[in-house]
């Protein structure tokens, strides 16, 4: 049984550490070469802000309507099928999250290299990280959520003192990265699909909802908040990109955030802003393992996985054996993947997919509950918000998947591959019950 111990504050810091992860020190160099000019530039992050927003608010309302332990398998199981909410979680939860902390793992382990005095082995040193941060989740949810508030509020910190540094800036007047735009395609799309990217995570609250206390009020206000202060500070951290180093900077420089530290503090910026990215890569990490284990809760108490899964910890409220697999798991694609740039091409398309299709359950559960007496956070201008919300999803999903067929297809290949596994498990389980 789960025991909700997360308040509005830890709520509104998991959002925010879920959405401000490495993005925003990578993705404006390829929003900046798709937009090709400023108006379109900015527009991009602030109708992403929109969207994020948006998928916010349904996913507040959602949330409030239904705080289950386990979010997106609780969901899609109560609203369309458990095969197809297993299927789902099959790629996003087992196959893809672990790819993702691998390739996370591993960025924070190159950065923290860069910051000790004597050689380390990168893959070796990023599987010390996820021990750490099993450990820390081992102890139990309260304590992972007080290492992430710490986490959190320290790098959003440092994203401050970033930004007063960049509006303080008076360079020379000549941007020291400043090549010209290697193609100017006025790609809206194009710049929102990095721009959604950068603004996801916020839906992942989902798997936390029954850790949540009092869920109908502070589920919708963590969302929204988290979400607002996002926004505001990825606006202002691109705006200090641009009076820093031009458009043209930004387009022609992958590395936009070491670049731009480069140009404020010299040398002593790479230690910076190794220590920025280093500490939201593993903020990341430590509020994905807090959330991952209650997908594998909901799925052990619908019997389609073992029921081992389940178990939590009376006082901590961790789920130690679904920690012990996700930190397994992540270690071995550790030592089998290579880059962030690979696990990205993989995640992209299906994730935009799962998110349009568990914000579709609102118009479900809406239904079903009209003649219950709810009082928790409606979604506004519905039904036209969430509607215009999952129509966007689908076409920067569209966009992904013609961006990189490959990847696309191998997303599917995956997907489907969830169902035969999803009826071996349950016969499996139904078996051994018998």
């Amino acid at each position: 049984m789960i025991k909700p111990k997360l308040g509005y504050i830890d709520t509104s810091v998991i959002v925010m550490s879920l959405v401000i992860g490495i993005g925003i020190f990578r993705t404006p160099s390829m929003v900046a070469d798709a937009a090709g000019n400023e108006t379109l530039f900015f527009s991009s992050w602030i109708i992403g802000g929109i969207i994020a927003f948006m998928g916010g608010v349904v996913f507040a309302e959602i949330g409030a309507r239904k705080p289950l332990a386990g979010g997106f398998y609780k969901l899609v199981s109560e609203a369309y099928h458990p095969a197809f909410a297993f299927m789902l979680n099959w790629v996003g939860i087992i196959i893809l999250s672990g790819v993702t902390y691998a390739a996370m793992a591993i960025l924070a382990a190159e950065y923290l290299s860069k910051l000790i005095s004597f050689p380390v082995n990168v893959k070796f040193l990023a599987c010390a990280i996820i021990a750490l941060l099993f450990f820390i989740n081992y102890l139990g949810i309260k304590t992972g959520s007080s290492v992430l508030n710490f986490l959190t509020f320290l790098k959003i910190a440092l994203i401050i003192f970033f930004i007063i540094a960049a509006f303080v800036f008076t360079g020379s007047g000549e941007h020291p990265v400043n090549q010209p735009i290697s193609q100017s395609t006025n790609n809206l799309f194009q710049g929102l699909i990095a721009v959604f990217f950068t603004y996801s995570g916020y839906q992942l609250t989902m798997n936390l909802n029954a850790d949540v206390k009092h869920p109908k009020k502070n589920l919708p206000k963590g969302i929204i908040t988290g979400i607002g202060i996002s926004a505001v500070l990825y606006l202002l951290v691109n705006y200090g990109y641009y009076k820093i180093l031009g458009l043209q900077g930004i387009a022609s420089s992958p590395l936009i955030a070491s670049d731009s530290v480069k140009v404020l503090f010299g040398e002593t910026g790479s230690m910076i802003i190794s220590f920025i990215i280093f500490i939201s890569a593993f903020a990341f990490l430590n509020v994905s393992m807090m959330h991952n284990q209650r997908a594998f809760f909901a799925m052990a108490e619908d019997k389609v996985i073992p029921s081992v899964f389940r178990r939590t910890g009376e006082n901590s409220q961790s789920q130690k054996f679904a920690l012990a697999f996700i930190s397994l798991l992540t270690i071995i694609f550790v030592f089998v993947y290579e880059t962030f740039e690979n696990a990205l091409n993989l995640i992209m398309f299906l994730e935009t997919l799962t998110i349009a299709v568990v914000a579709s359950t609102v118009f479900i559960f809406r239904k079903r509950m009209k003649n219950e007496n709810y009082d928790g956070f409606k979604t506004f201008l519905y039904p036209f918000l969430p509607v215009i919300f999952i129509i966007i999803i689908l076409i920067v999903s569209a966009n992904a998947f013609v961006n990189d067929v490959y990847s696309g297809l191998a997303s599917i290949g995956f997907f489907l591959l969830g169902y035969p596994v999803y009826m071996v498990m349950k016969k499996i389980i139904e078996d051994k019950t018998n």
